[in-house]
């Protein structure tokens, strides 16, 4: 056990870190595991592979991701703006060559691979992005002269122009949506975060028409007969049939004829095998990790660390809650992970990146006492 007495970098970590919130994430990788083994088989059977293929996979790549989560958790609020610079910047080279020589699959380029390695760029974008657009509004709130707001603006541009490109309108929503979030806790007034929503649902009515998928998968959620909807019709099938506690690990049916059982689905094959009970703790974990994130954050004084740790808990919360309304086919489908129980590789590490500084700006550290700074009766001291 640590000890408070012996001033190491191991010591302090633990005594400040959130062990709460570091176990509610620890609790969802290990349940990644758990239905990854319960739908990935299936899947793998299906394509020809190993039955346990992809769960050896979630497995390696659980590995690291630890090790990212970790190593991130110990750095200060300014290593972690200077890591997510770099990251930010080959991110956004990355995603902006997706589109020319990424795979195509189902109609979109998302994935380069490099040495290899199959990685999604936009996964890595979403938590950096982030934690520079607090950087902005936390310089604006403290000098209001700089241009922060504007840059801010013409980032989140830049960024939705690529992902566009891909096309990827799920994690485009995602992105405007933490960015209209931290817009508004800036300060901005109303009227501002007003236009933004009717510019993006002009965006939305451009892709509806422009774009023949998104029409397609419009169309199928508010029309089921209209469209291709028989993932999200099997997936909403899978909560009636388990009840409230599941048929039983290994007894679903359901993971045998959905496509995507291990990935954008799996909550579906959580709520046929293990109820609708395991669901409902899946959702009180995500809840718990958020509200708890957005608490500290309230307490915090410095304006960069509430905005980025705000930000990095609305993105880890909309992303979980889009998911699973998309299973329980209470909006139409977008293709986004179930943080840390999803399989892939590049969904888990990023996850664990965005965990990190969270965990890290998130920290118990005490208030700087610099004397100078304090004014008493209107006298320095």
């Amino acid at each position: 056990m640590a000890s408070r007495a012996q001033p190491t970098a191991f010591n302090e970590w633990w005594w400040t870190v959130d062990r709460l919130t570091l176990a509610a994430l620890g609790a969802l990788m290990l349940g990644g595991i758990i239905l990854c083994l319960a739908a990935s088989p299936p899947v793998a059977a299906r394509i020809g592979l190993d039955p346990f293929h992809f769960v050896d996979r979630q497995v390696l790549f659980l590995i690291p991701a630890a090790a990212v989560l970790i190593a991130t958790s110990f750095l200060s609020p300014r290593e972690i703006r200077q890591v997510s610079l770099i990251v930010f910047f080959v991110s956004l080279i990355l995603v902006a060559a997706t589109p020319y020589f990424g795979a195509e699959i189902k109609g979109a380029r998302r994935w380069l691979v490099i040495l290899g390695v199959n990685i999604q760029p936009s996964e890595f974008l979403k938590p950096a992005f982030v934690i520079l657009i607090a950087w902005l509004f936390g310089e604006s709130a403290k000098r209001p002269e700089m241009p922060a707001n504007t840059i801010a603006l013409a980032l989140l541009i830049v960024v939705v122009t690529l992902l566009v490109l891909q096309p990827d309108f799920g994690q485009t929503m995602l992105i405007a949506l933490v960015w209209g979030s931290l817009f508004y806790m800036a300060g901005m007034r109303l009227i501002w975060v007003l236009g933004l929503a009717a510019t993006a649902g002009v965006g939305l009515m451009t892709a509806f028409y422009t774009v023949p998928h998104v029409a397609a998968r419009i169309k199928g959620f508010l029309d089921p007969g209209a469209g291709d909807s028989f993932n999200v019709d099997i997936a909403t099938e899978s909560f009636v049939r388990g009840g409230w506690f599941g048929t039983g690990p290994g007894e679903g049916t359901i993971k045998r004829i959905l496509p995507e059982g291990h990935t954008d689905f799996v909550f579906a094959v959580a709520a046929e095998e293990f109820g609708v009970v395991l669901c409902l703790i899946l959702v009180a974990l995500f809840a718990f990790i958020v509200i708890r994130a957005l608490l500290k954050a309230m307490r915090n004084d410095d304006p960069f660390t509430r905005f980025a740790a705000a930000g990095l808990a609305i993105l880890f919360g909309l992303q979980s809650t889009i998911n699973m309304a998309v299973n329980l086919h209470l909006m139409p489908a977008k293709g986004m992970t179930l943080p840390f129980i999803s399989y892939g590789g590049s969904s888990l590490i990023s996850l664990a990146y965005a965990m990190g500084m969270l965990v890290a700006l998130t920290r118990e550290r005490p208030r700087a006492q610099l004397a100078g700074n304090i004014v008493i009766s209107g006298n320095r001291v």
